[in-house]
Formats: structure tokens, sequence, C-alpha cells
């Protein structure tokens, strides 16, 4: 059941700047050559990233291309939605240039093709027309394309007009609208590009890269449904929230349903470019840092949402700690951790943005929240007495990226099912996984493993058991699954019947030496 808060999206101020009326031109069209898969389709996006390589390093790609695939897009699915309206209503181009036609504005000289013919300057040029498509759709664009910074496009010393050129003739090749790569296949595409980003970029790479199997063992935990609202409050590039709308059979129109914040001003920008390269819309993305200064709101309150699932950044240091006593918004539910690890202060926002009753939660931790002592451990007392957790589950090493620290993930619900009352699954799924060189991956039949102990809810020898308050309460509340799972044990033999064979062991050994002594003597 979806909440019956009424949550209302906070609108970004428009700032003056002249727009231009928009031609009344029908757009050229450019020759596609098809592509027949997301790969194909992946490689001709990265190539473009083999265009700047030298000048630009690799931790910086994604700040050049990620605006321009975007820029590119807006571009040929307004052309798209140009030839639908000529075609629908006779040719009145008239017709075809009103604001209703279109998802987005494009302002005159602020098309692709109208930057593409410039000769000198190209940089300038697209960091304008960027920015007017912005202030044309402050609702849905403003501050999506101009926070990838101005000076990097127009610093010629690093990417000079040649090079800029190449770039823009290389995706101008193909027509990437709607009809040409839907949605879905643009969104894995580009989702592929990401993580190509992330790779090359490790050490800030889980800033705003999950690893997709981890997300999609969530989101199917969750089970969100078409209909109810998904929040993310560290959405990093999205991919939860389009895992969430993949779930819900890509049912993009539920209208106000998709819901995040993030801090850094990037990510949040290409959080929202992923949405809509998936074919998402009528999203809720908002840029700000969520525990000192939570943005979505309902009539001055926090939020509240059927499914949230996060990722949040690993025991965040200086997160807030001083404010979080008095935190108007009743976050402190349980106490305040130490300004040294802001992982139940995470924990603690989730919770109060569960809706009532079908409210549930999904987030991804250090496996040090689950036994770590002093004010993290009276928190996680009241946690654990709040009878709000389901499950525990502990994964394998190696799996995030830009972490040392072993991952684990919690599923807490408002009101959970009668059988699991005072109840908590501990599922031990550190052996889960498939080793690879570099990063370690939980494959299909890895995630497919996870989910069944967690949806059998039962004791299995060496990977997981249910255990009750009393149970946890008795290990003073420690939340390791290695403490309650019972692993298998070979049985201790007797002394006297190991002491004989290894006796008889010895004497087969001096029996051969002395055949073998035999045979060269002979």
């Amino acid at each position: 059941m979806a909440s019956d808060n009424n949550i209302t999206p906070m609108l970004f101020s428009e700032e003056e700047v002249e727009v231009k009326p928009k031609k009344k031109t029908r757009a050229k069209k450019t020759v596609v050559k098809e592509i027949s898969s997301v790969q194909e389709l992946y490689n001709y996006l990265f190539e473009a990233c083999n265009i700047i390589r030298g000048p630009v390093s690799q931790d910086n790609f994604k700040d050049y291309i990620t605006p321009l695939l975007y820029f590119k897009r807006i571009s040929d699915v307004y052309d798209e939605e140009t030839e639908e309206a000529l075609d629908f209503s006779g040719g009145d181009e008239e017709y075809a240039s009103l604001p209703e036609q279109h998802r987005f504005v494009i302002p005159d000289d602020c098309h692709w093709k109208d930057v593409r013919e410039h000769s000198e300057n190209l940089g300038a040029a697209i960091v304008g027309a960027m920015r007017q498509i912005e202030v044309a759709n402050p609702d849905t664009l403003y501050g999506v394309l101009s926070i990838f910074s101005a000076q990097k496009w127009t610093d010629k010393t690093v990417l000079s007009d040649a090079r800029i050129r190449d770039l823009i003739e290389h995706l101008s090749k193909r027509r990437l609208g709607n009809k040409d790569y839907p949605a879905d296949l643009m969104g894995d595409a580009y989702e592929i590009l990401l993580k190509k980003f992330a790779d090359d970029s490790k050490a800030q790479a889980g800033e705003f890269y999950t690893p997709r199997s981890v997300v999609k063992l969530l989101v199917r935990i969750l089970s969100p449904q078409p209909g109810e609202t998904i929040y993310d409050p560290a959405c990093g590039s999205g991919g939860m929230l389009i895992e969430a709308i993949r779930y819900m059979n890509n049912d993009t129109l539920c209208c106000g349903s998709i819901f995040g914040q993030e801090k850094n001003v990037t990510n949040a920008a290409i959080a929202k470019m992923n949405l809509f390269l998936h074919g998402a819309s009528d999203f809720n993305i908002m840029q700000g840092d969520t525990l000192r200064h939570p943005k979505i709101l309902a009539n001055g309150e926090l939020a509240k949402f059927d499914c949230v699932i996060a990722n949040p950044p690993f025991s965040l240091e200086k997160w807030g700690s001083t404010e979080w006593g008095n935190d108007k918004y009743g976050r402190n539910l349980w106490g305040t951790p130490s300004d040294s690890y802001g992982d139940y202060a995470w924990i603690q926002h989730m919770v109060k943005s569960m809706a009532t009753g079908n409210g549930r939660m999904a987030v991804v931790m250090p496996q040090g929240v689950l036994f770590r002592g002093n004010e993290e451990g009276k928190i996680r007392e009241q946690l654990v007495k709040s009878d709000l957790i389901e499950a525990v589950v502990t994964l394998g090493d190696k799996l995030f990226y830009g972490t040392g620290l072993s991952p684990c993930f919690l599923i807490l619900r408002r009101v959970k099912p009668a059988e699991h009352s005072a109840r908590i699954l501990m599922v031990d799924a550190t052996k889960v996984f498939t080793p690879k060189r570099a990063q370690n991956i939980l494959s299909d039949e890895n995630v497919d493993r996870i989910y069944q102990l967690y949806a059998d809810y039962k004791d299995v020898e060496d990977f997981s058991k249910v255990v009750t308050l009393d149970d946890i309460a008795d290990k003073e509340y420690n939340l390791s699954p290695n403490r309650y799972v019972e692993y298998h044990k070979e049985a201790i033999r007797p002394y006297a019947e190991v002491k004989k064979e290894f006796l008889d062991a010895i004497e087969a050994v001096r029996q051969a030496e002395q055949e073998f002594s035999k045979l060269i003597n002979a």
C-alpha cells in the first residue's frame, strides 16, 4: 500500500537569464547505423572517451562524456517529438514547436545541430547551450548540466577546438532518440559506461556506483510495487532507484514515486541523467547533505516512503553529530552516534523515513555496525528491542569499490510478518560469491542463493539461523551472523584410533623401506 503522505517536491528558483524562443524549423535528420546490442552501444559511447584520452585523465571522463551524451539525447528526442507532431498535424510547424509537444524546451540556437555548426570556441558554445537549456527547464533540469565545470570545456590548453570537434562529430554519427535506442537499451549502456568510469577511478568509485548484483538483491527483497514510493537518501548515480523501476516492470509513469537525495553535486546530476536515459519520468532528485539538511519533506516533516533503500558512505566522519542531538525531524530515535561513525545516523534517518504499515528498508553497511560498542552499541540495543529488524546478511570481501571494509546489509520492516515477530534471520553469505582477479562478484546464481536464504527464513547449517531477541540479548546485542549460525564440524575421533592409524602408517613406511633396500642391494 502506498504511503498516504503528501510529498511536495521543493522547487528551484529560476535565474534571470534571457531565453530566446524556439525555432520553427524541422530538425535535420541524421543517418543512423543500427546497433544490435547494449554492448555495441557502449562501445560506441566509450569511443568518445578515447577521443579525449590524453589531455583528460580517466578520472575525469564522466565530467565530459556524461553531459555531452545527455545534451545529444535531449536534442535527438526533441527532433523525434517534432517529427511526430508534424506527422500528426500534417506538417504544421507552429503546432510542432509548441511546448506541449515536447518533454523539454530547447531554446533558439541551443540544439545539438546549432552547436555543431560553430567553427570555433566550441567549448563555450556547448556550455552556453547547456546553460540555456537548463534555464528554460527550471523544474526538471536546473543544476543538471551547469555543475559540470565550464572552465573544463573552455580551457583550450586541455581540449582544443579540434578535439572537441572530433568528439561532436563522433557522437553525431548516430541519432540517440527513443526510436533509435529505447530507454532500457540506452540506460543499460550508460550504466556499463558508469561502471567503466568506476573501474578507472576506484578510489572514488564507491561514491556513485554500487555493484549492480547487490542492488538487484536488495530490490528483490524489498519487492517494490507500482504505486509505491521509493526513496534513496544517498542515491549516488541513481542505480538503486533505476533497479526499483526495472523491478516494477519498467513502470516509469508511476507519477511522483521516485525520490532521492545526494550530497555530491556531480553525482546528483548524474543520477538525474541516468534516470532520464532509462526512460524515467516525474522523479525528484535533490542535491544536499541528507544528514544535516534533508530536502524531501512533507508539510515540514520528513516524508514517509514505502521502500527506503541505500548504500550510504561507510563510517562517515564529521557528519554532524552536534546538531543530531536536537534534530528537528526527530531522527535521533535511539541516540547520537560518535562523530567518527555516521552509520547509525543513516540507519535512524531511514527508519524515520519508513511509512507506517507496509514501510520497509534495506541498507548496506560496514560489518562494524553489527558489533561496535560505546554509542553504537547502545543504539543497536534499542534498535533490536524495537523489533524492526527482519534480517541481517553479511557479504564476502572485495565486492565493493573503494573500501576494504567487509559489507553487510540490514532488512527492516515497520510491521513484520507475525511468524517473524521477536525474531531476526541471521545470514552468513561471506562464502557466497564468485572470485575474480581484481574484484569479486555476485553472479546470478549467488544472488539467487542469498535471496532464497532470506525467503526461506529458516536454519540452514553453515549459512543461516533464526534467532530470538532474547538470544541476541544473551550475546550483548551483537548482530554478527557468525555468532549464531551453526557450522558443520568434523566429529572428533578417539585418540586411540588416530594413534593406531599413525603407528600403522609408520610401520607401512618401514616395511616399504626394507623392501626397497632389498631390491637395490640384490
